[in-house]
């Protein structure tokens, strides 16, 4: 009996507890973007703390950490990408990566 509760006990906490962090690249929006539908149907501004994942559910809040620097910001997933992850510039400005255009980044799921 003990061993029938054990596994989906086990399954339900992986899948509430927030993520081991996860190695991506991230690149930026480009400001062409701004006021645009995202694939949530969000009115994309450059401005707000978002990001685009190909696969993390809407609505996710990811905390993004640049590996080249340690700085780290909070954005909530609203848009699909074909990349690790694609921030707004806000975002981007706050890890310091715009003049990159693309850097390493660990990803970790805060909700």
């Amino acid at each position: 009996m003990l061993k029938k509760l054990i596994l989906p006990m086990a399954i339900a906490a992986a899948t509430l507890a927030p993520s081991a962090a996860m190695a991506q690249m991230a690149t930026y929006y480009s400001d062409y973007y701004q006021g645009h539908r995202t694939a949530s149907g969000e009115v994309f501004d450059t401005w707000s703390y978002t990001a685009a994942h190909p696969s993390l559910p809407f609505g996710s809040v990811v905390r993004v950490t640049n590996l080249n620097n340690g700085r780290t910001v909070d954005v909530r997933i609203n848009d699909r990408c074909n990349c690790g992850i694609d921030l707004s510039r806000a975002a981007a400005q706050t890890i310091g990566s715009i003049s990159a255009g693309v850097v390493p980044v660990s990803l970790q799921v805060i909700r």
